[in-house]
């Protein structure tokens, strides 16, 4: 587990934060498989919620969040995934949506669908070690789809070496 105790005293020194100083905690990141795995009294819709009011203006409804974690809890063949919490002193501070395709071998066997930090605690690295986690506890490659106008996700999923094989095209029928 991370310990950011470092990052945070700078973060402390930036934002003059008293809460951030205290250091020495331990970034607690937790998967997330099915309803009974949510810990810290965090129910499915207190996730999705945490995930609507953190992603930022590149977000989207909570229908479309309940839709994809559903998918990941899903034992229908094909599909499936986890969810990931990251908690500093049973606070939650991040979460991450990964969904298997059920493809392999022409696109990635995972999509990371969602990840977010707590506007409180972006900056510090939540986003990078959730999406390590993920690719600890995940089978095969992972996709993600970014706006083509986000730079600087386009530049932080570069640095974690991620890269930009298709330009996605779509047609869409009620347009």
């Amino acid at each position: 587990m991370p310990v950011l105790k470092e990052i945070w005293k700078e973060k402390a020194k930036r934002k003059n934060d008293k809460e951030l100083n205290k250091g020495g905690s331990v970034l607690d990141i937790n998967v997330i498989r099915n309803i009974s795995d949510f810990r810290f009294n965090l129910s499915k819709d207190g996730f999705i919620d945490f995930l609507y009011n953190h992603l930022g203006e590149f977000g989207d409804t909570k229908e479309a969040i309940t839709k994809a974690v559903d998918y990941a809890f899903s034992n229908a063949e094909g599909k499936g995934g986890f969810l990931l919490t990251a908690y500093i002193k049973e606070q939650l501070v991040g979460a991450l949506v990964m969904n298997k395709t059920g493809m392999s071998e022409y696109i990635p066997e995972n999509i990371l669908v969602y990840v977010a930090a707590h506007e409180n605690w972006q900056g510090v690295g939540i986003g990078r070690y959730l999406i390590e986690k993920a690719m600890e506890v995940c089978d095969g490659d992972i996709a993600l789809h970014v706006e083509h106008d986000n730079e600087t996700a386009i530049k932080f999923y570069e640095k974690m070496d991620f890269n930009s094989k298709y330009l996605e095209m779509r047609w869409e029928r009620n347009k």
